[in-house]
């Protein structure tokens, strides 16, 4: 069917960047929106941004000035950059995409998980 594998996340100090990278591969056909979700122990996965196919874009209040998503729909990639990391941006981030793809000879669609990537922001 359809993988998402994301990459990039890690240990970086309050104020570091990071750019996370999710790409989607399997038998697709169209990928719909694409969103980056976060989660911490606890707490309720939140939608952190969201793109949809044509580039429209979404942010959650507490990210907006600070990280930007991009998509390249002809690799099916998501990438999220982001910059000004505070602690409470730690969390283990999701991406999420909306695909239209094939099933032998069907065309379905279904909402798919990557694995997610760790990010931890301290000093």
């Amino acid at each position: 069917q359809v993988q998402l594998v994301e990459s990039g996340g890690g240990l970086v100090q309050p104020g570091g960047s990071l750019r996370l990278s999710c790409a989607a591969s399997g038998s697709i056909d169209t990928i719909y929106n694409m969103d980056w979700y976060r989660q911490t122990p606890g707490k309720a996965r939140e939608l952190v941004v969201r793109t949809t196919r044509s580039g429209s874009t979404n942010y959650a209040d507490s990210v907006k000035g600070r990280f930007t998503i991009s998509r390249d729909n002809a690799w099916n990639t998501v990438y999220l950059q982001m910059n000004s990391l505070k602690p409470d941006d730690t969390g283990a981030y999701y991406c999420n995409a909306d695909v239209a793809f094939y099933s032998g000879f069907d065309l379905r669609r279904s909402a798919f998980w990557g694995q997610g990537t760790q990010v931890s922001v301290s000093s």
